[in-house]
């Protein structure tokens, strides 16, 4: 009897392990509207977007084919020189998207198990041109996902002196972010904030719930990349973690929602002007991580659970994390 058992368990854990490697993630398909719009000629325009309406009918692109108005200004967008050259550039880097396909095919899978309610079905990207909002390389909408992959493109135009983005900016218009970029917009599309004014410790718990999640998507992925952090800047981040606490907490930064005092800490920076030349930036992020970390070992929270708690002292109390 005990004999036919081991059997029969060693045939369930043989099963079960080819049923595994039988699984195969369906890379997701991404629709280049960039390429539609610019390798088109702009006689047939028209015509093409309004045989392709359905594929691009997301409210990301706000498409209006039927409008004179709208084509007439898209015509202009996609005939002005500066904006072939851009496309051109960009382009050149990434005609090809096979790779991004397949990488974000395995990150979506692992988010949907996580957390159903990320479930995105329509990948885009696209040329915006607007340097100036450097934030805004990944849009949500829905079930709709848009990449502005010129952002990406940014250290090649090196003729166009980067349209004014500072150069600790155009260090990470990179390949490798746009992965994690993606997925960073996939959490923020889904995670709930408290009403009212946000202290700094909500902004922090936010970013740490973020790069959590970033972290069980893409696992492997280099610390540096998820906190688009240099490696000097990682490191002096951990080795001063403990003074970054005791700086908030002497100044009561923690639940503060004074804006201005609070942009240096949770912006894109060289470095953090309270610690000085060699200190990483959004150093708030870095902690709100740990906090979230620490918050999920103990409390064993689903992600979505997670998503949706809003009571940032409640994770940063039941974490019980200290530096």
């Amino acid at each position: 009897m005990q004999r036919h058992l081991k059997v029969y368990l060693c045939m369930v854990a043989l099963l079960a392990l080819l049923a595994a490697c039988g699984h195969k993630t369906e890379p997701v398909k991404i629709h280049r509207f960039e390429q539609v719009l610019f390798d088109t000629p702009t006689a047939s325009l028209q015509d093409e977007l309004i045989k392709q309406r359905s594929l691009y009918s997301s409210p990301l692109l706000n498409v209006h084919p039927d409008d004179p108005d709208f084509m007439a200004m898209l015509t202009g967008f996609v005939e002005d020189p500066t904006m072939r050259e851009i496309y051109r550039t960009t382009d050149s880097l990434y005609h090809d998207l096979r790779w991004l396909e397949a990488s974000l095919g395995e990150a979506m899978s692992r988010a949907a198990a996580l957390c159903p309610e990320v479930n995105y079905r329509r990948f885009y990207t696209l040329i915006t041109a607007d340097f100036e909002d450097y934030q805004s390389r990944v849009f949500c909408h829905g079930q709709d996902m848009a990449i502005s992959i010129e952002r990406y493109a940014l250290g090649a135009f090196g003729k166009f002196q980067h349209f004014g983005v500072p150069a600790y900016l155009v260090n990470l218009c990179r390949s490798e972010y746009i992965l994690p970029d993606c997925m960073a917009a996939a959490a923020r599309a889904h995670i709930e904030l408290p009403e009212g004014d946000l202290t700094l410790l909500d902004y922090a718990i936010a970013e740490g719930k973020t790069l959590y999640f970033i972290q069980q998507t893409l696992p492997g992925t280099a610390d540096s990349l998820l906190l688009r952090y240099t490696g000097q800047q990682l490191a002096w981040m951990e080795e001063n973690v403990a003074q970054v606490w005791g700086w908030l907490i002497q100044n009561q930064a923690l639940y503060s929602s004074d804006v201005s005092k609070m942009r240096n800490l949770i912006d894109d920076a060289p470095k953090t002007n309270a610690f000085g030349e060699g200190s990483a930036p959004r150093t708030v992020a870095y902690i709100g991580w740990q906090i979230v970390k620490k918050y999920m070992k103990k409390c064993n929270a689903t992600m979505s659970e997670l998503f949706k708690e809003t009571d940032s002292r409640k994770v940063l109390e039941q974490s019980g994390w200290r530096p």
